[in-house]
């Protein structure tokens, strides 16, 4: 029978249960020269369910990218035009919109979701308008659909709110009609199940909707690549000399992820670390930011300390090998909601210090496979650094436990598993 397994729970009756046969992802974007955490969840997780013969296509809009169909590295990706719907907005707005935040409106991309045949799941990783759409989708077609928090949705500090929407003040919104039409305030609400990166996000959610399944599922990584690649490719690649040691930050360029900071704390360390440097890598979605940081290196004099690089698409080998390049690690994050740079250092042996905020207390101990520091506060931080750099059996602890703890519990395959009961559970229910 097409899209049902047959259970035999008994030696007579067989039991007849509905098959997980198709998760539809729905995204704002997936570009692999723009990656962030969202677009590494998705490619990560669908490989995964391909391995399992379980189709698991993406539906997103057209920002950096033309309309139509791709396959990249296995995973199916579908990409629909779309409109920032709001009067006014000028196109430096309009550009730094694709590059983060805004909620874009995309009819192309509902059509093209409601055609799609034998689609058991329906995942969105967005709310707002896209996220109405899968959820109106997965009413008509009868079937569940799950919204996964990336952004820390319920944890953000409000200064980041008022940062993301200010390009919306004074504007008038005519996307509000589609917006009530799919039902986007009722995304979270409505949906079968909501699944958050963070322990502290989840207990939020769960206390906002009470009797709603709620799941705490962590972020993964691919421990074997990170752990098999090779320093030496990245060294070439950006002329390091043999006695210089690598300060690795890997995020994209944001006032979120505060590289700014640490510049400012890397100033301080530099001067009784005159050995190292400090090698920032990720996509820009803030441009003003990335100029910032430029002038603030210039200012300080460390034009020779510090390389930026615009990020790595996702399978180019030198992003693994930039973590086996490196002496330490540190993520300087004002907000984080997981932090999977944080597991990427951890599988590839790097001793990590990071901010003491959002998701990553949630899964990393101070001390014990860490080093922790107050978020914005560059002394500590930079204290925290030198630690490091100081102590060879400190960063050798550090990342033994740390290798040992992301082996055990944050493997993609593990995390796949996790995700997977939830989309059986749902389908069962149905």
């Amino acid at each position: 029978m097409p899209g049902f397994q047959v259970r035999a729970d008994s030696p007579t009756i067989p039991i007849v249960m509905p098959k997980l046969e198709k998760v539809a992802h729905v995204m704002r974007r997936f570009v692999p020269g723009k990656w962030g955490g969202t677009e590494s969840v998705v490619y990560s997780l669908s490989r995964k369910l391909a391995e399992r013969c379980i189709d698991s296509p993406v539906f997103c809009t057209d920002m950096f990218s033309e309309s139509g169909t791709q396959e990249f590295e296995g995973v199916r990706v579908h990409r629909f035009a779309h409109v920032f719907p709001w009067l006014g907005l000028s196109a430096a707005v309009r550009a730094q919109l694709r590059l983060k935040g805004g909620s874009p409106l995309s009819l192309p991309l509902f059509f093209g979701l409601l055609r799609e045949k034998n689609i058991s799941v329906i995942h969105a990783h967005v709310q707002h308008r896209l996220g109405g759409m899968a959820r109106t989708v997965a009413r008509l077609k009868g079937i569940p659909y799950v919204v996964s928090l990336h952004g820390g949705h319920f944890t953000l500090p409000q200064e980041q709110v008022d940062k993301m929407t200010e390009p919306f003040r004074g504007k008038l919104e005519w996307g509000k009609a589609f917006g009530a039409l799919f039902g986007s305030r009722r995304v979270l609400r409505d949906a079968d199940a909501i699944i958050c990166v963070g322990k502290s996000e989840c207990e939020a959610v769960r206390e906002r909707f009470p009797g709603k399944p709620v799941f705490y599922i962590p972020n993964g990584v691919d421990v074997e690549r990170f752990a098999r690649a090779d320093g030496a490719l990245f060294r070439a690649a950006f002329g390091f000399a043999p006695s210089e040691k690598i300060v690795l930050c890997v995020s994209r360029i944001d006032y979120q992820k505060n590289q700014l900071g640490l510049v400012r704390a890397f100033a301080g360390f530099s001067r009784s670390h005159p050995a190292h440097r400090l090698v920032l890598v990720g996509a820009v979605t803030v441009e003003a930011y990335r100029q910032e940081i430029d002038r603030e290196v210039e200012r300080l004099g460390l034009s020779e300390k510090v390389l930026v690089i615009e990020g790595f698409p996702p399978d180019d080998p030198r992003l693994p090998s930039a973590y086996q390049a490196a002496e330490l690690f540190v993520l300087p994050s004002l907000h984080e909601p997981f932090g999977i740079v944080v597991l990427e250092a951890w599988a590839a042996g790097l001793p990590v210090v990071a901010s003491r905020v959002g998701g990553i207390p949630g899964f990393a101990t101070d001390r014990e496979n860490i080093l922790l520091a107050e978020a914005g506060n560059g002394e500590e931080l930079a204290a925290r650094m030198a630690a490091l750099a100081d102590d060879a059996d400190l960063r050798s602890d550090l990342a033994g436990r740390a290798a040992a703890e992301v082996g055990a519990r944050y493997d993609w395959a593990r995390i796949a598993d996790a995700y997977q009961r939830v989309y059986v559970d749902l389908v069962n229910k149905g």
